[in-house]
């Protein structure tokens, strides 16, 4: 008796310090939140970076703002199943993000990949508040503490951060809810290429800066249509992933970010570190009681035919993975996922043959923003 009543005082206490954050977050988001977990093991859903704003023509030539166009759709005949954005360039009021999709179009594309019971995600590459010159490839040490030790300077911040709230606050759906979206700030922090970068701040200012985002778009700016994303670059260990975790209550979703790069010669090593990370990435979710998904992955040019069934199928097939997102189609020699005409379509079109990844209709199928 003993044993079972403290079976389940600790049963209930993870339920209580492992829940979403947003505890006023809307009933679509609660639902998005809920469904990502309950669904884990029933298919790995895929998504792509602006894969409606943008692609490529059999001839390698771009594509651009053309309506229900997505190269997925045009080899598989359905649209991801998770599209990912990026916010880069509102901190200035800008039209357009950083890859010059405009903000009106991208408002439009997140609302119909909501309304086809799709998921969006949504990523930041923000200027350097102390310098707003300067991007998030433009490194700088102690950025994070020259924010919070000047006063113009957290200003400014705070005001790029009412820019990304009222953005995130008018995603609508066609009834008038508001679109539920996964926030994935500061990504790929385990390595050094951002301001934000283990290399510019220590784990306890990182910390401090994703507490405060996320304090003051939830608790001050109301925004309650958000799921937040962690999601680090490649790490060693499990200790090394959760060096600069804010704590569970400001996280609902983990992730990582990990890029297949020197292909064909490291091809087996990288399946040995993508399996290794996808199964610590589990152990933690497990623990914590998260959905988890590999946030950005790729190789360039996939210039592997078979990379789909070989490499990335092997891995996530049995997971538990909510998705992973390959990263866009930006020109012909920077793209991610196949289009008319590449090479690996035939290999990609086995993939989603296998009924392990789903793209838009398995999606829909999981009912992610309805109570169950």
């Amino acid at each position: 008796m003993k044993t079972a009543t403290t079976f389940l005082l600790s049963f209930l206490v993870s339920l209580l310090s492992f829940g979403q954050v947003d505890k006023k977050a809307t009933k679509e988001t609660k639902n998005l939140y809920r469904n990502l977990l309950a669904t884990q093991k029933q298919g790995v859903m895929l998504g792509h970076q602006d894969g409606l704003a943008y692609g490529l023509n059999p001839d390698g030539t771009r594509w651009i703002g053309q309506d229900g166009r997505s190269d997925i759709k045009t080899v598989s005949g359905e649209y991801p199943a998770v599209l990912g954005w990026d916010l880069g360039k509102i901190e200035f009021d800008s039209t357009r993000d950083l890859d010059k999709v405009p903000f009106v179009k991208m408002r439009q594309y997140i609302k119909e990949t909501y309304e086809r019971g799709g998921v969006n995600t949504i990523s930041w590459h923000l200027n350097n508040p102390t310098d707003p010159k300067k991007t998030s490839w433009d490194k700088a040490d102690s950025t994070i503490k020259h924010i919070f030790d000047n006063t113009d300077n957290l200003k400014r911040y705070e005001g790029w951060l009412d820019n990304v709230a009222n953005f995130i606050k008018s995603l609508k759906g066609s009834k008038g809810e508001l679109i539920p979206v996964i926030f994935r700030p500061y990504h790929e922090h385990t390595g050094s290429w951002f301001w934000w970068g283990a290399g510019h701040c220590t784990p306890e200012e990182y910390k401090k800066m994703w507490r405060f985002t996320i304090d003051y778009l939830v608790k001050k700016k109301n925004v309650h249509n958000i799921l937040i994303g962690y999601s680090t670059d490649r790490f060693n260990s499990k200790e090394h992933y959760l060096e600069r975790y804010p704590g569970n209550d400001y996280v609902d979703i983990i992730g990582f970010d990990i890029y297949h790069r020197d292909a064909p010669a490291s091809n087996e090593k990288f399946k040995k570190d993508f399996q290794r990370m996808v199964s610590t990435l589990e152990e933690i979710a497990t623990e914590d009681n998260k959905p988890c998904a590999v946030t950005e992955m790729g190789l360039e040019q996939v210039t592997e035919a078979d990379w789909w069934t070989n490499i990335v199928l092997p891995v996530v097939q049995d997971s538990k993975l909510s998705y992973f997102l390959v990263w866009r189609n930006g020109y012909d020699r920077h793209y991610y996922a196949p289009y008319e005409g590449q090479k690996s379509v035939p290999d990609f079109l086995k993939m989603i043959q296998s009924g392990k990844v789903l793209l838009e209709k398995g999606a829909t199928k999981k009912n992610l923003y309805k109570g169950k």
